[in-house]
């Protein structure tokens, strides 16, 4: 496969055949439009992109759109990008949001999925439920600015919710988690643990911030994690994750 010449050493052709039809689900295509780019180049051509949101100017500074797409339908647009990059993939696209009604239907037939839904209601638990019933892997991605951060949910694995001791489940309360984690075990990220205080103390309730720079380092944190899973290596679960830091 010349498109995949470059990969030698790294990835055998067995290996890439495998990696080249195993279905992966993007649940959410703001940092997953990153992912999705990231993986078909590294060889992931069965990809389905799912999102019902709009391509916003704010969007461009860290998703994998341009001045163009905006107003258009994000799963629509990456779906065009990546066809553009490779026209022989398999890549199919859902302009729609993902919810009670029709979560089950959309999981089914994958293995692994991608959860990078906003945790604006309770969906994002709810499709890591569906995923443990169905055995799916659950890769759960976050944009730290100028490092990024991994989790993988599976079915013999606890959920998110159980960091939240009953509260409402978000993606500070996990972040808050590793920063945590990582100074008990005397490895502090002290940039982030700044970020993390200035953020709470904002004077409004705003979106996290983030940098395309974290964008990247997720695609490619998400995209090592899917060959490992589907060439039979292991992979580190919650509670524990994988974080990639410039800074440190």
């Amino acid at each position: 496969m010349e498109l995949y010449s470059r990969n030698r050493l790294y990835v055998t052709l067995d290996e890439q055949k495998l990696i080249r039809e195993i279905p992966i689900l993007l649940a959410g295509s703001g940092i997953g439009s990153n992912i999705a780019e990231c993986a078909l180049r590294f060889g992931f051509e069965n990809i389905t992109i799912v999102d019902g949101d709009k391509v916003e100017v704010s969007n461009l500074n860290r998703q994998n759109y341009t001045n163009n797409d905006v107003t258009n339908f994000k799963a629509h647009s990456i779906q065009k990008r990546l066809l553009e990059i490779n026209p022989n993939a398999q890549i199919k696209c859902r302009n729609e949001f993902i919810s009670d009604s029709n979560v089950a239907e959309i999981l089914e037939g994958y293995q692994i999925a991608i959860n990078a839904l906003d945790f604006t209601t309770d969906i994002p638990l709810k499709f890591d439920k569906h995923c443990q019933d169905k055995g799916i892997y659950v890769l759960h991605p976050y944009n730290l600015g100028w490092g990024g951060l991994v989790t993988v949910i599976t079915s013999d694995t606890l959920g998110l919710d159980s960091l939240t001791k009953g509260q409402d489940m978000n993606e500070l309360v996990f972040v808050d988690y590793v920063a945590n984690y990582l100074r008990f075990w005397e490895k502090p990220y002290e940039w982030l643990e700044k970020i993390i205080e200035d953020y709470k103390n904002e004077s409004e309730i705003l979106p996290p911030p983030q940098l395309p720079i974290a964008s990247w380092i997720v695609a490619g944190i998400c995209t090592h994690i899917m060959f490992n899973i589907v060439t039979g290596k292991p992979v580190k679960k919650f509670p524990e994750f994988y974080i990639n830091s410039l800074c440190n």
